[in-house]
């Protein structure tokens, strides 16, 4: 087992690490965080929560599902007295739905899933403004991104919320009797879900799971709108390139690589997209993009965009046959899709050549361009999903860690999908807030789709 950072001291700010006061004890309209569950914090800069404060409200004015979520949670208080640890993005919008988790009782602890993607400044509002225990840090290494996950364990949490299976990983493998206080996990994302099959298959899995990227209003909307325009908005903001006239490469055409091939057809690319599933690969062709295995694609290609939630899609033979000028980048979830080990070897020099941009120049003169060191571009070098998409996301993590506490007597340990009628109803309080207004079957045609004996 590792060692316990629980005892730490209170919070930690700066590069220097200078300690500030606790203050943590806090009421924020209503809601109050006991200082027994804000035990600790590991922050860049406290001093940058009033912009972090600015960036939350503005999210929230555009969440609300979700903001309809919390203020029931406020008055249920669904979670009071759970410790619940969270794996995720620090953003605005995640600061969002800690306040909705906050407000139903749970006793928090927020760590961030990617060393790329954390907006200092939102993690330091909410330590200092919402009294929450964050330990994330853009640009951390790897080394504190584990120490957090064993500080995020140390809470001994009977709810977990993970992106990309990190914590649930870990408590698996290295911290098995704390296995028994679980009640259940929830996972954002399809790389987190295809572990957690993987461990369901292994019979590893001792408590429920719910896979909340498998929920309709989840990965149809945040994958594909989302994905789409924070992918293509993170290589503009990285390059200041124009996207128009250019080769992309879209590897994976799932939800993710269709809003991906979407938006950079919208801004004037020329899209190929590269697949190893045959029924996904000849919706790509019916949906108008070219077609063909990455060993070719390469060859064509000026920007690269990996979507797939595999390991080096783009390897060292892949590199060898780029043109000069290739900008390459991954919007799955860990920076694996780019065996960014081998192009280092293969470059004679590597220089940063703008803020989270890397040239790797080749032996033989080429140079390739490698955005955000491989890591989530889209949160790396933008600002990730769109606060409006994210509501119905973190509605569907809110709802299921709400459906695991009222159902942790007869769920079974396993992979779960949120229930439709969850899903339905997310959807019809997203239409509500837009203004928008559907039909409802009458009498008749609920007899007619129920019944079998009257025909055409």
């Amino acid at each position: 087992m590792k060692k316990s950072y629980a005892k730490r001291p209170s919070i930690y700010v700066n590069a220097n690490m200078a300690k500030v006061s606790n203050h943590l004890h806090h009421v924020h309209k209503g809601v109050s965080v006991s200082t027994k569950t804000i035990e600790t914090s590991e922050i860049k800069d406290i001093g940058l929560a009033p912009l972090g404060k600015q960036r939350i409200e503005w999210a929230d004015g555009d969440m609300p599902v979700l903001r309809m979520i919390r203020e029931r949670f406020e008055k249920e208080k669904p979670f009071k007295g759970l410790k619940l640890s969270v794996c995720a993005h620090v953003t605005s919008e995640t600061a969002n739905l800690g306040r909705a988790l906050v407000a139903g009782g749970a006793e928090m602890v927020l760590i961030a899933s990617n060393p790329l993607s954390t907006q200092d400044d939102v993690a330091a509002s909410l330590v200092k403004d919402y009294g929450m225990s964050v330990f994330a840090i853009k640009g951390e290494d790897i080394a504190t991104y584990h120490k957090h996950i064993n500080i995020a364990l140390d809470h001994h949490p009977s709810l977990i919320i993970d992106d990309g299976s990190d914590l649930v990983a870990t408590l698996l493998q290295e911290r098995q009797g704390q296995v028994k206080e679980v009640i259940g996990t929830t996972e954002e994302t399809t790389t987190g879900i295809t572990r957690l099959k993987a461990m369901e298959r292994d019979n590893a899995l001792p408590f429920p799971s719910m896979a909340v990227n498998d929920a309709m209003t989840k990965h149809m909307f945040d994958n594909r709108y989302g994905t789409g325009q924070s992918t293509l908005d993170g290589v503009i903001r990285a390059t200041n390139r124009l996207v128009a006239g250019r080769n992309l490469v879209v590897l994976g055409y799932g939800w993710c690589g269709k809003g991906c091939a979407m938006r950079g057809r919208g801004l004037g690319a020329n899209v190929i997209v590269c697949e190893v599933d045959p029924i996904k690969a000849i919706e790509a062709v019916m949906d108008g993009f070219r077609v063909m295995p990455i060993a070719q694609a390469v060859k064509l290609g000026d920007l690269f965009i990996t979507v797939t939630g595999n390991r080096h899609v783009i390897d060292k033979a892949h590199f060898a046959d780029m043109k000069d000028g290739a900008i390459v980048c991954n919007s799955g979830h860990f920076d694996l899709e780019l065996n960014l080990t081998s192009l280092g070897e293969m470059a004679k020099s590597k220089r940063e050549v703008r803020p989270l941009m890397e040239e790797f120049e080749m032996k033989d003169g080429r140079r390739i361009y490698v955005l955000a060191q491989g890591r989530l571009v889209n949160l790396s070098c933008a600002e990730g999903h769109p606060a409006s998409v994210m509501d119905m996301s973190f509605a569907n993590q809110a709802l299921a860690l709400e459906h695991l506490v009222k159902n942790k007597a007869t769920l079974k340990p396993g992979v779960h999908t949120l229930p439709l009628s969850v899903d339905e109803e997310i959807a019809r309080l997203k239409l509500k807030s837009m203004g928008i207004e559907i039909d409802t079957l009458t009498p008749e045609m609920t007899e007619y789709m129920n019944s079998w004996r009257t025909g055409t």
